[in-house]
């Protein structure tokens, strides 16, 4: 009698992918142990994009290129669309892709024998980090969660998120429910993860390295290491940016009620010194606690704040 896998829903965000995709579309339609239909939606490009996947997927049934749907003007609007327009309730789950990694063959079997074995709804994981030159290091997100992290980090690169038919389901209803204030949103694993730990759903965050995580000059966003990703990440800060993303997920997640968050959801001076001191409940690396602390300080000294 044959094994039955389960469905996995790959939704896959392209935009100028022609130098890497066919490699990520193979390491994906790869995949050991799980039955695997990927879904593509393709911001309009310039290098071919469209006709390319198009030829892909008359090849390959378990490929679907979604229609074309105007500019999406970055990735998270381009998932948003994805899990709006894919029938993820079809699947036992779902999970996302960028159109430049490499994955692991065992990626979608390990992280699905996770989530049952665990008794949890959703899954991500480290990745290693590779560029051209020949570099690679791995990327760890796999400390301890905490009470607040959701609303201030992601769980890791959303490439590496894999998530249940329940969670899924409920995260679209509230998605449309939310979709116009949604498209503001800017990352979209940071909103996925946030909705889920809100809502009471179980998170894994694995430490093993599930896929390569390519490196390179387009990347929307790239790997963490070093002065000049935090330095780059301070400039969000600095700009209002990052603070006005954290007032606008704790809103569509629904704490913004939440006693521990009106103490600092105005985002004044005042308020972001107070919240400094909650910096261990709001990141999980140390390293991200101690820079927490600072750049909310830093903050209220210069009078940044969300808009």
């Amino acid at each position: 009698m044959p094994v039955e896998h389960p469905k996995v829903a790959v939704l896959l965000a392209a935009f100028n992918g022609m130098r890497w995709i066919e490699e990520q579309l193979d390491s994906i339609l790869g995949q050991s142990a799980v039955d695997v239909t990927v879904y593509i939606s393709i911001d309009p490009s310039s290098d071919g994009t469209e006709a390319w996947c198009a030829d892909y997927a008359s090849r390959n049934v378990q490929v679907i290129v979604l229609p074309e749907a105007g500019s999406f003007g970055g990735a998270s609007r381009n998932f948003f669309r994805l899990i709006r327009d894919v029938p993820v309730d079809e699947y036992d789950f779902v999970a996302f892709a960028d159109q430049d990694d490499i994955w692991n063959l065992d990626k979608l079997d390990r992280a699905t024998r996770a989530i049952r074995l665990r008794q949890v709804d959703a899954y991500s994981s480290n990745v290693t980090a590779f560029w051209a030159d020949g570099r690679a290091c791995l990327l760890d997100k796999g400390q301890p969660q905490v009470a607040w992290d959701y609303l201030f980090e992601a769980a890791g690169p959303g490439c590496t998120y894999v998530m249940t038919h329940r969670l899924m389901t409920q995260l679209k209803t509230s998605m449309l429910a939310d979709w116009e204030a949604l498209q503001q949103v800017r990352l979209h694993d940071w909103y996925c993860y946030a909705y889920a730990r809100s809502h009471g759903f179980r998170w894994f965050i694995d430490p093993w390295s599930s896929m390569q995580y390519r490196q390179h000059a387009q990347n929307q966003v790239g790997a963490n290491t070093g002065l000049g990703s935090l330095i780059e990440r301070y400039k969000t800060i600095h700009d209002g940016w990052w603070f006005s993303q954290v007032r606008l997920i704790a809103r569509l997640v629904g704490v913004a009620d939440n006693a521990f968050v009106r103490r600092w959801l105005p985002l004044g001076r005042r308020q972001l010194l107070g919240l400094s001191l909650s910096a261990r409940h709001c990141r999980r690396r140390m390293r991200d606690k101690v820079f927490f602390f600072c750049i909310c300080w830093a903050a209220a000294i210069v009078g940044k704040k969300a808009e």
